[in-house]
């Protein structure tokens, strides 16, 4: 293909990545760099019949007046990545000389709002990311193996997560967790403590958490899974049953093979999905016990005092994050590429 029919294909999709994509993520770089506006103090003095004072009030005017010429508010640079309720590089520092041991510093990390967010997001990113590929690549095989009377409404069922709303899911399960709910209860007759809460203990809380990202995501790599079965050849399968090959082996060496591409692309979509956790916190109410950086992106913009500064840093923080992530799969992607052009 020449070059300028080319550039002419792409054009629309690269119009559309710019518009939509780097010039959103531009933005707010640039507002990452900006900090909200201090009020404007000014000391006036009040008499009355006993006598003078002064008080500070806000310069309601002033303050406006100044919003208004710089509406980005003022220019910080890097200080909004290195402050307390993100990097936070001077904590660090003085808790690990305060500290006897590594797990001590841990400890002490966990009570800076980005590195307890950072822990759970990590934490859940890289247990429900695995077990939503075995489990999804399990219940397709399963459902590949029944007979076609079956198929259809075992297919349906194994979608309703997706079908539900994450949000709602996430409320129904945690009613259904609640001490008079279903599994809050039976689970203080199973352990014998009627004062026993899932709500209430961190661990629980996480647990619960994954559990629910686990259920809400499988479909999706079922779904993916269950469509590259049907792509598998016959040729090797055959050859490998003449050769004596257990159920087992033919699953392990011509099965898995064949849908290592769609394991790739779900693990890709799952990093991005699960590192970007929100709805769960939020259904849960869980947010003493457990926080993302995507809540804490939504923690700084509620309220009348928004902080559109911190929101715009963490969201580079987590978009760095991501790209992290992603570097390796990306990287093992585009030599397996290479490997079959040559």
């Amino acid at each position: 293909m020449k070059h300028r029919t080319f550039f002419w294909f792409i054009l629309p999709s690269l119009s559309a990545m710019i518009l939509f994509i780097a010039l959103p993520v531009g933005s707010v770089f640039i507002q990452s760099l900006h900090v909200e506006h201090e009020q404007v103090l000014r000391v006036v003095e009040n008499c009355g019949p006993f006598g003078c004072a002064e008080e500070t009030i806000v310069d309601r005017e002033a303050t406006a007046e100044l919003r208004e010429n710089q509406p980005l508010g003022r220019f910080a640079g890097v200080s909004n990545y290195l402050d307390r309720n993100h990097l936070a590089v001077a904590e660090l520092r003085s808790m690990w000389e305060r500290s006897d041991s590594f797990a001590d510093f841990a400890r002490r990390a966990m009570t800076l709002p980005f590195w307890r967010a950072l822990a759970f997001t990590l934490t859940f990113t890289f247990v429900v990311t695995p077990l939503v590929i075995v489990l999804g690549l399990a219940i397709a095989l399963g459902v590949n193996s029944l007979p076609r009377l079956f198929r259809g409404p075992t297919i349906f069922v194994s979608l309703l997560p997706m079908i539900v709303t994450p949000l709602i899911g996430s409320l129904i399960l945690f009613w259904m967790v609640d001490s008079r709910g279903v599994l809050g209860s039976s689970l203080q007759i199973l352990m014998g403590d009627p004062d026993l809460s899932l709500k209430a203990s961190p661990v629980l809380t996480w647990i619960m958490l994954m559990v629910y990202g686990v259920w809400s995501s499988a479909p999706f790599a079922f779904i993916v899974f269950y469509a590259g079965l049907q792509t598998v050849p016959e040729e090797p399968m055959e050859a490998a049953m003449i050769d004596g090959a257990s159920r087992w082996q033919r699953v392990r060496y011509v099965v898995i093979p064949h849908l290592m591409p769609l394991a790739v692309f779900i693990t890709l979509m799952q990093l991005m999905d699960n590192f970007r956790v929100f709805e769960p916190i939020v259904g849960f109410q869980a947010q003493a016990n457990a926080t993302s950086l995507s809540y804490n992106i939504y923690n700084y913009l509620r309220g009348d005092a928004a902080q559109f500064g911190a929101a715009a840093t963490t969201s580079m923080l987590t978009i760095f994050g991501i790209v992290v992530l992603l570097t390796p799969v990306l990287i093992r992607t585009w030599r397996d590429f290479n490997r079959k052009r040559t």
